[in-house]
């Protein structure tokens, strides 16, 4: 089976409270002198305490329109990244030059050439390697990056793959935009980036493996999350039903897949799940009957950089691997949802 043999997360330089953040969005947001009641309640209902962003506040005035924001994203990305995936690989005892596959993800930036391939004589991995730009999967995509890891290395067994995610929230957010959704992102998301170093079933490492994967679309979800893009970059979409989702089609899903692998839930010792907001972790926690702390560390994420998007899930497995692995042999789940709208789940054997 494909195993896990690094994650390494990494965080965008710049750090600020939650409250110094809240002022920032109030003044660039807000009308002067306007009701700000509304952003006080969603920003203190987020449970941030601390993120982080790849430019100073001050800077963010500066950067009009979508040409300025994504030329800042790349700019940003690849120092970011090359930190991410040279700390996994040296985490994993690997070279540049072991790596075979680099799939890279993102959704708060475009490229083309695309961040991977800016990081290939940057962190002097070889001119052979395959890449895989990923773009669209939000919150899903380290999850969904993990399984495609396992997809590829089944298939090269000799192999190593490394999954890249560099999320850059704070460079979507719309300064004329006081919609309930966009002060919710303000207060929610987060920049940093994650690498995971994945290695086939005949080459040998330490770390979970990865014993199977299961994606599942949900009908008529589409405008639940995503973009939508304009001139002023990427505009958010976000819905109050994720919540609902999430209770009416998660527990199914769950229940499903570890049966087909001789499992209830109650088999799983570590829960690694993405840190989608406090609404939806109640409800995971509510549909699959969680027992006390079973998400704590997702919690404990959640509150020290918020939501990373794709990145978090990866900074959870992180700290699961670090602060609480869980006892040799047993069952773990991975598990994320983002725009589709669609979940992810990764069965680990630890």
């Amino acid at each position: 089976m494909t195993r896990i043999a690094a994650v390494h997360g990494v965080l965008a330089p710049h750090q600020h409270r939650q409250a110094d953040l809240t002022e920032a969005v109030a003044r660039s947001c807000l009308p002067a002198g306007g009701d700000r009641r509304l952003l006080d309640r969603l920003h203190r209902a987020a449970r941030v305490t601390t993120r982080y962003t790849a430019l100073p506040l001050e800077q963010y005035e500066a950067l009009d329109g979508f040409g300025a924001l994504n030329d800042a994203f790349i700019e940003a990305a690849v120092p970011l990244g090359a930190e991410a995936v040279g700390g996994a690989l040296d985490t994993a005892g690997l070279s540049p030059r072991d790596v075979d596959l680099l799939m890279f993800t993102s959704v708060t930036g475009i490229a083309a050439p695309s961040v991977d391939a800016r990081l290939v004589g940057r962190l002097g991995l070889r001119p052979d390697i395959k890449r895989v730009p990923v773009f669209g999967l939000g919150c899903v995509a380290g999850a969904a990056g993990i399984a495609r890891l396992h997809d590829y290395l089944l298939g090269h067994p000799d192999e190593v793959a490394v999954l890249l995610s560099v999320e850059l929230c704070s460079l979507t957010f719309q300064r004329d935009d006081p919609s309930p959704a966009n002060l919710v992102a303000s207060g929610l998301f987060g920049d940093g980036a994650a690498a995971v170093v994945a290695c086939g079933a005949r080459r040998p490492a330490a770390g979970p493996a990865v014993v199977a994967t299961r994606g599942h679309l949900y009908p008529d979800t589409e405008r639940v999350m995503g973009w939508d893009i304009s001139g002023s970059g990427f505009r958010i979409v976000l819905d109050t039903s994720v919540p609902e989702v999430v209770r009416k089609n998660l527990a199914d899903d769950v229940d499903g897949f570890l049966a087909d692998h001789g499992l209830v839930r109650e088999d799983i010792t570590a829960w690694v799940c993405h840190p989608g907001g406090p609404k939806v972790l109640e409800a995971v926690e509510e549909v699959l009957a969680l027992p006390p702390g079973a998400l704590g560390l997702t919690w404990r994420s959640l509150a020290a950089v918020g939501n990373l998007s794709s990145a978090s899930v990866l900074h959870v497995l992180r700290d699961t691997l670090a602060l609480r692995p869980p006892p040799a042999g047993t069952a773990g789940l991975l598990l994320a949802m983002g725009p589709g709208f669609c979940s992810e789940l990764v069965l680990l054997r630890w």
